[in-house]
């Protein structure tokens, strides 16, 4: 049995995004689809500033606004409609709204531009650990052989219940419906029934998509148990519930339903076996943070499993992924669950909103909530030094071009103004650029290949001890 590198289980944008990480570093990397064909669901979703970044870091970006349109960056925390704050720190301070079956689409092209293999219809069933690997086993008897694995397999992940992995949280309270219909109604007594109706229930719309389509979302109180998808019947009644009319609803595309469970993996790792986006965390969409949260891991995840398997990581590296990425997912499990309380129609919670309205009229609670829920406020827990350590470096122009068009190929990344620094010894990994002129807050600054800042300084000894800190002993 052939060995690989890495198996992949799951491939949604978390699977994408990983594989692609783990070809720039030439890992041999093959990507299980249980499903024979991608998604074909139209749902739009929003790249929020961080992933907007991230996309930037890796030459993506330019192909995902081809394809998007752009928002303000700004109304998205319980759907408090206040504008973004002026001077976000990032090139990209703004929301990109695009069809995920395109981001998904965009996505696997470039794994696959990369060298990846991606096999649809292939369902991991089990697997087996020992120190050396995994052997993973799919739903047709095939055995296939690799050093690690990472299940990208969504909320119901296959890989976590295998793993024994717990889930704890909280189950579906209330449900959403969604979906894409035509409309007998005029704009008129649309538009006016519509704002009724947001008076009380702030998740209900419905928005036009495109030839005479529109995308409708109903709030439903309680949990239906349902399996299968929802019947035009069950929109009409829904509507019809909470809005007096069924605005003549006729000839879905799609029709779907979502809960509002909340939940989050208690280990990201155990021993080969990795889990990422979805299948470590599910909650509400409320802010639309669900997709960039799985980018995001992934992007943090990438480089360090290609430095295990490239053989330089250091010892404590992997280990590094959960501590990083769950206390993110802890805090955007807080921030849904806040924000769904505000969304209720309770007197208590409809006051709470009432005075965070309020209170987000201040730029400082308005720029705090924007910041969290775009992801540009993460600073992870490198230890004692400057505020700026361990967050992430916002793109900026160098004497070589912008920064992030700099960090397409997954390496580290010295930027110093000094021209003194080196990192001789880490070249296979860091790359080195000397520019006096680069507009940052320090002599120099040691990137990881996330972007996020691992030393600032001038003095080459604690620099190199900073080197050996993510990039391993320097080559001999």
């Amino acid at each position: 049995m052939d060995s690989l590198d890495v198996i992949i289980a799951g491939c949604g944008p978390t699977g994408a995004v990983l594989a692609s990480e783990l070809r720039l570093h030439d890992v041999r990397v093959l990507v299980l689809d249980k499903e024979t064909e991608p998604t074909s669901f139209v749902r739009i979703v929003g790249l929020h500033i961080r992933s907007l970044e991230l996309m930037a870091m890796r030459g993506l970006l330019d192909r995902m606004l081809e394809r998007g349109r752009k928002r303000p960056a700004g109304g998205f925390f319980a759907a408090i409609n206040k504008p973004a704050p002026a001077g976000l720190d990032s090139a990209h301070a703004y929301l990109l709204g695009i069809p995920q079956p395109v981001v998904v689409q965009l996505l696997q092209k470039h794994a696959m531009h990369l060298g990846a293999e991606i096999r649809r219809g292939s369902a991991v069933v089990d697997f087996e650990q020992d120190d050396d690997g995994v052997t993973v086993q799919l739903a047709g008897g095939e055995r296939l052989r690799s050093r690690y694995l990472v299940g990208c397999d969504g909320s119901r992940s296959t890989v976590r219940k295998l793993l024994g992995v717990g889930f704890p949280g909280e189950p579906s309270r209330n449900e959403t419906l969604m979906g894409e219909l035509e409309l007998d109604v005029t704009q008129e007594e649309l538009a006016a029934k519509v704002s009724e109706v947001r008076e009380t229930y702030k998740t209900f719309s419905v928005t036009p998509f495109a030839d005479g389509i529109y995308r409708v979302v109903i709030p439903v109180a309680g949990v239906s148990n349902h399996t299968k998808p929802p019947a035009l019947d069950d929109f009409k009644d829904q509507l019809r519930a909470i809005s007096g009319t069924d605005f003549g609803v006729h000839s879905p595309r799609w029709l779907s339903r979502f809960g509002d469970a909340t939940r989050l993996a208690e280990r990201y790792r155990v021993g080969r076996v990795l889990l990422a986006g979805d299948a470590a965390h599910i909650h509400p969409p409320t802010g639309g943070q669900g997709l960039n949260l799985g980018i995001q891991d992934a992007i943090n995840l990438g480089w360090k499993l290609a430095a295990q398997v490239r053989g330089w990581a250091p010892d404590t590296l992997l280990d590094t992924y959960h501590a990083e990425r769950h206390p993110v997912a802890e805090d955007v499990l807080d921030n849904t669950r806040a924000q769904m309380e505000l969304l209720s129609t309770e007197p208590g919670a409809q006051a709470v909103r009432r005075l965070l309205t309020e209170l987000m009229d201040l730029d400082e609670v308005n720029r705090h909530l924007i910041e969290k829920i775009t992801a540009i406020d993460i600073r992870y827990d490198f230890g004692e030094g400057p505020e700026q350590l361990g967050r992430r470096q916002r793109d900026i122009k160098t004497k070589q071009g912008d920064l992030y068009s700099l960090l397409h190929h997954g390496r580290g990344m010295l930027l110093d103004r000094t021209e003194h620094l080196t990192v001789e010894g880490w070249s296979d990994r860091v790359d080195h650029l000397a520019d006096p002129t680069a507009a940052i807050d320090a002599p120099g600054i040691l990137l990881r290949p996330d972007g996020h800042i691992a030393w600032l300084g001038n003095n080459q000894q604690d620099l190199n001890t900073h080197l050996t800190r993510w990039f391993g002993n320097p080559a001999s």
